[in-house]
């Protein structure tokens, strides 16, 4: 348990931090699953759409500092490249 004033302090916002950070990780993957899911089940302009959603969140994700870039690059080149295949 933090004991200083400034320990408190730092505690009270890294639990907010992490309750945010939580949140928006839960959005990304819930959109990149949506582009699976469509992928999965063959329909081309459902993935497409998906996809088209799913990029800027991965984007915000990376600038937020959520996820590395190369990471985010590689998904969306991945879920580009089976939507492309449909």
């Amino acid at each position: 348990m933090a004991n200083s004033l400034s320990a408190r302090k730092r505690a009270r916002q890294a639990e907010k931090h992490r309750l945010r950070n939580a949140g928006q990780r839960s959005h990304v993957r819930t959109t990149i699953k949506k582009v699976l899911a469509a992928i999965e089940s063959g329909d081309k302009s459902a993935a497409e759409t998906a996809y088209k959603a799913a990029v800027p969140a991965i984007d915000r994700s990376v600038s937020k500092g959520l996820m590395h870039r190369n990471k985010a690059a590689r998904h969306k080149s991945r879920m580009n490249n089976h939507v492309r295949k449909m």
